[in-house]
């Protein structure tokens, strides 16, 4: 007779073991799906850092090209500048 009250204890007993792994496995489940959407968040905040950053360097050598012809002009304008300051001496030289 003791054994037959011991066995619904022991039946009792291992479900209630069995309840509290399946909650822990449960949590665990929930922390690793919130650790895969952190992943997946992640991942998709670097690939818009990288896209973003494809487009800053595109800005960035467009902003070069412009500087050079600007470079260009600004000698081509110096040398037009002088050009006119010679002209203007040679002028005011005849003039006299």
């Amino acid at each position: 007779m003791a054994s037959a009250d011991s066995q619904p204890r022991f039946g009792q007993s291992v479900k209630g073991l069995l309840s509290d792994k399946v909650g822990s496995c449960s949590g665990d489940v929930i922390a690793l799906t919130r650790q895969v959407l952190k992943g997946s968040r992640s991942q998709e905040l670097l690939g818009l850092a990288a896209r973003n950053m494809v487009i800053q360097e595109d800005a960035i050598l467009h902003s070069e090209d412009s500087l050079r012809k600007m470079s260009i002009i600004t000698t081509h304008l110096q040398y037009h500048v002088e050009h006119s300051k010679n002209l203007q001496d040679q002028l005011k030289h005849l003039l006299k």
